[in-house]
């Protein structure tokens, strides 16, 4: 996104942004309703509405100021509430509700990949329409290669943190429970110190690869 003005690149990011944590806190409520808890449904979190996942402070303040200060996009929605003694298989199934997050972002960037490449069909014919969705699906590919990497990291509360909460021996997971409330001064740490960067961009970089690749870019 060389060339264009910091409000042409925020306009651009709304949409991939406002989608990338929208569907990734459905997907959670959804994979929870279809393992046997429906504590998401009945508060209206199995939706693609925005408004019912946005948190005013990590979907909206803290996006805008990382993006400016830092060039980075960083941020987060409210939880998906997902009660476990409802689930049919608890330790299995918490795993398969947090895998489902980052399935959907790569879902997502798959569907991107596909809009980058109607944009550069469209060429110089449909310029004022091919220019900008190549733009945005760029951009909605990069954004969801990063959340779905970044929330795949072995810190609770991430995904990535209760995938491996669920599949540690009860003993172990109970001990690595503990650290939870530490895990967004975890983020922070690594992110402050360039760690996070440095772990997170060579896999974005083979999702990026791998959808563009899928769908023929």
């Amino acid at each position: 996104m060389q060339g264009l003005t910091t409000v042409q690149q925020i306009s651009i990011l709304v949409l991939p942004v406002l989608f990338a944590i929208t569907v990734h806190e459905a997907a959670h409520g959804w994979m929870a309703k279809r393992l046997g808890d429906s504590t998401a449904e009945m508060l209206g979190r199995v939706t693609l509405n925005p408004m019912r996942h946005i948190d005013l402070v990590g979907t909206l303040v803290v996006p805008l100021i990382s993006f400016l200060l830092a060039g980075f996009l960083f941020g987060w929605a409210k939880p998906v509430p997902v009660s476990w003694r409802n689930l049919r298989n608890p330790r299995r199934d918490m795993a398969l509700v947090a895998l489902a997050g980052p399935g959907a972002n790569f879902l997502m960037a798959l569907i991107w990949a596909v809009a980058v490449k109607f944009g550069i069909l469209l060429g110089d014919t449909g310029s004022w329409v091919g220019r900008p969705l190549s733009y945005m699906g760029s951009a909605g590919v990069l954004i969801n290669a990063i959340l779905m990497i970044l929330n795949l990291l072995p810190i609770l509360p991430l995904d990535g943190g209760r995938i491996l909460a669920a599949i540690l021996p009860p003993r172990l997971s109970r001990g690595f429970a503990r650290l939870e409330p530490y895990g967004l001064f975890i983020v922070l740490g690594l992110l402050a110190t360039g760690l996070l960067g440095k772990i997170l961009w060579p896999a974005v970089r083979g999702i990026q690869e791998l959808a563009q690749s899928l769908v023929g870019l």
